[in-house]
């Protein structure tokens, strides 16, 4: 991985093997806790994105730690992430996250414990979507 600007503060990771059939493009996971509250580091290639989902109950934090990348809420727009910014997904909301084209993208994923949260994995973001941003 060489890029300018881009310095991860954990490591990367293993290949997302487990939730590769989620993502379009390679991604990698570096679980940083497993214990009350899932918190995962979640690193993507460039153009990588996770498909549309949804966090049942629960919800979600992002931390964006490096690169730039976009988050988008179903019938939003996109809103572009760098390295700083938090997203605070709430439960029941449809929407993706990801790299840039052209950078890598890093962030901490936190699992909002809840009883019966779960996580629906749906349809991928199409190229044709994910061109559409600038």
């Amino acid at each position: 991985m060489n890029q300018k600007n881009y310095n991860p503060i954990f490591p990367i990771g293993e290949k997302n093997e487990k939730f590769a059939e989620n993502f379009v493009g390679q991604s990698y996971l570096k679980m940083l806790s497993t214990t009350r509250v899932p918190i995962g580091n979640v690193t993507f290639e460039p153009a990588c994105r996770n498909n549309w989902h949804i966090h049942h109950e629960g919800g979600q934090i992002l931390l964006v730690t490096a690169g730039e990348g976009y988050y988008q809420a179903w019938g939003e727009s996109a809103q572009k992430l760098k390295a700083g910014d938090v997203v605070n997904i709430p439960p029941e909301v449809k929407h993706w996250h990801g790299a840039a084209k052209d950078s890598w993208f890093t962030h901490i994923a936190v699992e909002v414990p809840a009883e019966g949260a779960w996580n629906e994995w749906l349809e991928a973001v199409t190229d044709e979507e994910y061109n559409k941003l600038s």
